[in-house]
């Protein structure tokens, strides 16, 4: 009986201690932290370089923990970058190699885009899937920009979308999801979100993947600390050298210094885009973009502050880093020969000494700040030379938190783990492919390697190719691809063989039949009307402008196939489609559409029956809305129906249509 009492009291005790176990393992795993900044520049915070833009909260965290100098972003634009670091996956590999939904085609350009994906692919085991199975809540804040709700992979929680304004309303997409009122600012509430979720789960294993918009455009600094930066740079002495300068496309002609002179002076598209040159901002004195990113920063420390409060901060890794290179080429064509303050809105700060900007290839598009800081690990105030890129996070993070590996799925990442604990980490080549132009600059698709010191670039319209070397040059002027054939010839032989292993989609010549686009390229304007009748036979158009947005049919768009693109003619005259329609008598008739806006644009739809306005409808969020008219009052009669592309602000009215159908 004792020998029985005894089995059952030590089968209690062992049963207890290994809960106990347990449940100190689970309080054991590390939170994660990943803290991403849109649009920020590599020399933008103080403990890269910066002497204009305050970043106290981020240079302590650099103090703390462990910064990198040779931290790269696997694209030059957000999407592909983003999905890089949930995948572990260069965009190549998996076809999402644009920004989402992408850029139109122009007429002038050499190249069609080549085939991409619209979406993150549903097949892929995100970091966030991962941490999720192994027991971690999960949420995504900011801006997710891939085309998908979160939820769907692998978040718990998600407040994503597009910002239209800094200051409230933010934009429709956050109505609902971030309660704010008059005077509040995104950034802080995005903040106040995660801060919230942290304190719900401090008893769990988290990771908050905090996707801040800021600092992206529109550039709108918080209101006193904008104010703070005029003060500061009233009194600073005047900085030397040009504002800003003329970049040239590589693959473009080739031009001479006085014929980038005369440019200078004839500052107007046609110009620019015959030459293929781009401005790019030379100096760090834009206000409101210093505004942004000290909001940006006051996050940071509020983050950090509230892990202190809970006693989470000792468990718990932060990962800090951008999803490219700063905004220093606008974002669209834009001369230069404007107030200051229209320029401060279209030009975010100087990427020097790095040469071009988001948008390009050379290191001012792709170089980012990185900063990790993981407790009992990194060594405080250390600072690593190991170069890093976008795919290398996912197995870094399993790695640092004791997970197992799943290098099928981050098949281009390396861990850099090994770097963090100051041990000798060389993780290879770093590759790049951007088979499409970009917003911000007229350069050619192209792609690029990195090995070791070195870094070539291709261009794809004409072949050409540019050598550096890295650390005898870090503002890419020193072209060495003549001087250093060999280096060259192995590096391009390196780059051709990873495009052909990945499967990398290249852009075509245009020609009368050319398309390898997923996507196909957009139509031109004038054949809008063949267009509209494909689309919803019966149907007609009038008054429709936007040629930069290409208005006819996609062949596929957002998921949907068929998909019609109309814009206004101008911000008062809308784009009309009309139709005569009998109505038949004893039977249910219905007029049924389905529309969306582009990602940067609202626009306003009004339906009107022989002349009077029967529906009006704010398309504010990026999303397919079904909309009915009832028709039944006209029975027996024929009606004329119009639907207007209304501007509402004249930007990116563009209006999607997926159906326009009359139902019986």
């Amino acid at each position: 009986m004792k020998k029985s009492v005894f089995i059952v009291r030590f089968t209690l005790v062992a049963s207890l201690l290994g809960n106990f176990a347990f449940g100190v393992e689970q309080k054991t795993k590390p939170n994660v932290v990943f803290f991403l900044v849109d649009d920020l520049g590599w020399a933008d915070v103080g403990c890269y370089g910066s002497t204009f833009h305050e970043t106290p909260n981020i240079d302590r965290l650099a103090r703390e923990g462990m910064r990198f100098d040779n931290a790269y972003a696997t694209c030059h634009v957000c999407s592909p970058s983003r999905a890089s670091i949930l995948t572990g996956k260069y965009p190549a590999r998996t076809d999402l190699t644009e920004w989402l939904r992408g850029r139109p085609e122009r007429d002038f350009e050499k190249l069609h885009s080549a085939q991409k994906l619209m979406s993150l692919p549903d097949e892929e085991i995100t970091l966030a899937e991962t941490l999720k199975k192994h027991g971690y809540a999960t949420a995504n804040y900011g801006k997710a920009h891939l085309s998908k709700d979160p939820r769907t992979y692998g978040f718990d929680e998600a407040i994503t979308g597009w910002v239209r304004s800094y200051y409230y309303p933010f934009s429709g997409q956050y109505t609902k999801t971030l309660p704010a009122k008059k005077g509040d600012y995104y950034t802080d509430k995005l903040t106040d979100a995660a801060l919230n979720f942290i304190e719900r789960n401090k008893d769990r294993p988290f990771f908050v993947h905090l996707e801040h918009f800021a600092v992206h455009d529109p550039i709108q600094g918080r209101k006193n600390l904008v104010e703070k930066y005029q003060k500061k740079l009233a009194g600073m002495p005047k900085q030397k050298g040009p504002a800003f300068i003329l970049e040239p496309n590589p693959d473009g002609p080739v031009l001479s210094a006085d014929e980038l002179k005369v440019l200078e002076k004839n500052d107007v598209l046609s110009a620019h885009q015959d030459k293929r040159v781009w401005w790019v901002k030379q100096k760090q004195d834009n206000v409101e973009f210093a505004g942004m990113l000290e909001a940006t920063d006051e996050s940071l420390g509020r983050i950090r502050a509230k892990l202190n409060e809970l006693g989470l901060a000792e468990n718990t890794i932060v990962i800090f880093t951008g999803d490219n290179g700063g905004m220093s080429a606008s974002n669209q064509y834009r001369g230069i020969n404007h107030p200051r303050k229209s320029l401060d809105s279209r030009f975010a700060s100087s990427n020097l000494p790095l040469r071009g900007a988001k948008g390009w290839n050379y290191e001012g598009g792709i170089r980012v700040p990185l900063i990790v800081h993981w407790p009992g690990q990194t060594k405080a105030n250390a600072l690593s030379h190991a170069m890093v890129t976008g795919t290398d996070y996912y197995p870094t993070l399993l790695e640092m938190m004791d997970l197992p590996l799943l290098p099928r799925q981050h098949v281009d990442g390396k861990s850099f783990a090994p770097a963090l604990k100051g041990k000798a980490h060389d993780r290879g080549a770093i590759y790049w492919h951007f088979p499409h132009y970009s917003n911000h600059g007229y350069q050619s698709p192209g792609g690029a390697i990195r090995l070791g010191n070195y870094k070539l670039l291709e261009y794809f319209e004409k072949g050409s190719v540019q050598l550096f070397d890295l650390e005898k040059d870090l503002g890419e002027q020193n072209d060495l691809s003549k001087v250093k054939p060999e280096i060259t010839k192995n590096l391009l032989k390196m780059l051709h063989d990873w495009r052909r292993e990945v499967d990398a989609k290249m852009p075509q010549v245009k020609t009368a039949s050319a398309s390898n686009s997923r996507e196909t390229p957009p139509t031109a304007g004038n054949t809008l009307p063949a267009d509209v009748a494909t689309f919803a036979p019966g149907w007609k158009v009038r008054d429709w402008g936007g040629p930069a947005m290409k208005p006819g049919l996609r062949k596929e768009w957002d998921g949907r196939k068929k998909v019609l693109l109309t814009h206004p003619l101008s911000k008062t005259a809308p784009c009309v489609l009309s139709r005569k329609i009998e109505v038949p008598e004893g039977k249910k008739t219905t007029l049924e559409l389905e529309v969306t806006n582009h990602p940067k644009g609202n626009w306003k739809l009004v339906v009107m029956i022989n002349g009077k306005k029967t529906l009006s409808k704010d398309i504010e969020e990026t999303k397919w809305q079904q909309l009915q008219v009832d028709l039944a009052k006209y029975a027996g009669k024929m009606v004329t129906v119009e639907l207007e592309n209304r501007a509402t602000g004249w930007s990116h009215e563009a209006a999607y249509w997926s159906r326009i159908e009359v139902i019986h």
